[in-house]
């Protein structure tokens, strides 16, 4: 399904040109010599081997690969480095980078990372299928393996709890599916209670992906002990991301599902979850480690899944195991393990070299497809960019110019002390906590405390559909001056959210990102930092270094304005998911989800 410069052709149609340069009747197009084999399939390392490569694909593994090697042949000899698979990502949002596909393949294949399994919801809840069509075609552009996930959600949940741009049912599921193979299967299912108790547009879209011969996700945040989550891993979704507990990770596995273990900018739960292996025995062959959301500054700054990996190892893992759990089991729970995740006669040449200690995961070269495509740190390889279709960059269509007004939260007394459900953010991780708090009300008025931590956020629909808008309040953002944040990066409905203390602040600020046509503003009386996202109101069609420049600009605005927390924006960015327990904000209202399932609730309690 790839260009030409990258083509990955099925298996089948390689086989007589594999065979034969097997048996060095036809000579390979590079040889990888004096390795240490790091062989996921057997556990081992192996030193003293070498790579024969034809093309996209391996043609033989062994210590003598002589009688593959001709004139035109390239040769590196590794001396004695690692050779390990390509890393693989077993979940990931692109868009989460702020980058299109083709700045995230240029920022991480110089961290060793070659493939992964992207679900491209975000871009989906903009633009629906049309959406994922443009990801799926600039992806295939790119050196990645890419396998592409079809948006299960859209809306995350029933559209009365919020505004999309799009939608997606069983029939828009079932054409994705058909695209080629590299449509991989159905996105995390997010609405687990809808697949719990049977929703007929839920259980449509897995039957869909069944009936494809392809693999659902999920995403199941109820206690790991609910007597629900064997229901659901019933309906044959059967790998699952959202594991913060050692026991998280057990039970899914007991239950023969994947258990994703996550660690991104915000997100850090393999210190955790990896105790299920290391302190609990559990079998790792169905356990991954994968990323979900990481932004451009921390892949500039930390890395991909080469830190995953190294955090995992400094975590007890063996770091053999640690590899296995980004390279073999991935593929093997995607059912393409015969192309990508090992170093074996036939796969597809994805290869990483690593100097040092393996345990360090230094990554000195990649070879992605066959081809050297980075060394040192740095892409030595070139491809033609591909195109942003026009309409995906018309997306912010909010209608009006926002007030200050729009920000004015009204009580439903006149004088006195009022109590509200604020929601209070969890730093490093994706719940939110509801917190009851009392605030003072003048003329009608809700007044905030600035000595108690609290301030307005706003979710305003801007896909042109209405118009509609809600306020509720936060707790835990930590500003010590005025200011104001705004942002089309709201997952999943990606709705102009703005977050501040100031009303006029937040006003302008929410008038700035549409003038953009997306994006985020950072704004206080200091001054304003911007970070232009064009694409869908979502991703910037700006180079990696440019995008990771202008977003850590943003964590610098927000640092600046006194917010605390560890990668703030991404925390931010998650507040209008309404899917995510424990209350969140949406352009309908405060959404809250409990044991019993999700409900707009009000804000003020009593009521």
């Amino acid at each position: 399904m790839k260009t030409a410069a990258w083509e990955r052709r099925p298996f089948a149609e390689c086989v007589p040109e594999l065979v034969a340069a097997a048996r060095g009747d036809v000579k390979a197009s590079l040889v990888i010599q004096n390795v240490r084999l790091v062989n996921v399939v057997s556990g081992e390392i192996l030193p003293g081997m070498s790579v024969a490569v034809k093309d996209a694909r391996i043609v033989y593994v062994g210590q003598d690969v002589s009688h593959t090697i001709g004139d035109d042949t390239k040769i590196v000899d590794a001396g004695g480095k690692y050779a390990a698979p390509g890393l693989l990502d077993g979940h990931c949002h692109i868009e989460s980078t702020q980058m299109t596909a083709t700045e995230f393949a240029r920022a991480v294949l110089p961290l060793g990372t070659t493939g992964g399994f992207f679900d491209a919801h975000e871009i989906s809840n903009v633009l629906g299928l049309e959406g994922l069509r443009f990801m799926l075609e600039e992806a295939r552009s790119t050196p990645l393996a890419a396998y592409m996930q079809v948006a299960s959600c859209v809306p995350s949940t029933h559209p009365g709890l919020e505004t999309t741009g799009a939608f997606i049912g069983p029939e828009e599921v079932a054409e994705a599916l058909s695209w080629g193979d590299d449509m991989i299967g159905l996105g995390e299912v997010m609405n687990f209670p809808g697949v719990v108790y049977g929703d007929e547009k839920m259980i449509g879209e897995i039957q869909a992906t069944l009936r494809a011969g392809k693999h659902a996700d999920g995403h199941f945040t109820w206690k790991s002990d609910d007597w629900r989550l064997p229901v659901y891993a019933a309906s044959g979704v059967n790998g699952d991301h959202e594991c913060v507990t050692a026991q998280d990770v057990i039970e899914r596995v007991r239950l023969g599902m994947y258990a994703k273990m996550r660690q991104g900018s915000a997100w850090h739960d393999v210190a955790a979850t990896i105790k299920a292996h290391t302190e609990g025995g559990i079998d790792t062959r169905r356990m991954l480690l994968v990323t979900d959301d990481r932004s451009s500054e921390s892949l500039m700054n930390e890395g991909h899944m080469n830190f995953v990996v190294r955090h995992a190892i400094s975590q007890g893992v063996k770091p053999v195991t640690a590899f296995q759990m980004a390279t073999i089991n991935t593929a093997e729970r995607f059912g393409v393990s015969r192309d990508i995740g090992a170093i074996v006669p036939g796969a597809f040449a994805d290869i990483i070299l690593l100097d040092g200690n393996l345990a360090d995961v230094h990554v000195v070269m990649t070879i992605a497809a066959g081809r050297i495509v980075a060394e040192n740190g740095r892409m030595t390889a070139e491809w033609e960019r591909y195109d942003i279709p026009a309409e995906a960059c018309r997306t912010v269509k909010l209608g009006r110019k926002l007030q200050a007004e729009d920000f004015v939260i009204g009580a439903p007394i006149d004088e006195g002390k009022a109590e509200i459900r604020a929601i209070a953010v969890v730093e490093n991780h994706v719940e939110t906590i509801e917190r009851r708090v009392r605030v003072d009300v003048v003329n009608g008025i809700v007044q905030l405390n600035p000595a108690e931590d609290l301030c307005k956020m706003a979710v305003f629909e801007r896909h042109g559909k209405g118009g509609g808008h809600a306020a509720g309040v936060l707790a835990g953002i930590g500003f010590k001056k005025p200011a104001a944040i705004a942002m089309t990066v709201a997952h999943d409905s990606h709705n102009l959210t703005v977050i501040g203390n100031d009303d006029e602040l937040m006003a302008r600020a929410g008038n700035r990102v549409a003038d953009m046509q997306g994006g985020v503003v950072m704004l206080t009386e200091d001054g304003i930092a911007e970070f232009p996202l064009t694409v869908g109101g979502i991703m910037s069609n700006e180079p990696f270094e440019t995008v990771a420049r202008q977003s850590e600009g943003i964590s610098q605005a927000l640092i600046h304005a006194g917010c605390p927390l560890n990668n703030a924006f991404m925390t931010l960015s998650l507040l209008a998911l309404v899917v995510i327990p424990e209350i969140r904000l949406s352009d309908k209202g405060l959404v809250k989800i409990t044991s019993e399932g999700i409900d707009i609730v009000p804000l003020f309690t009593g009521q």
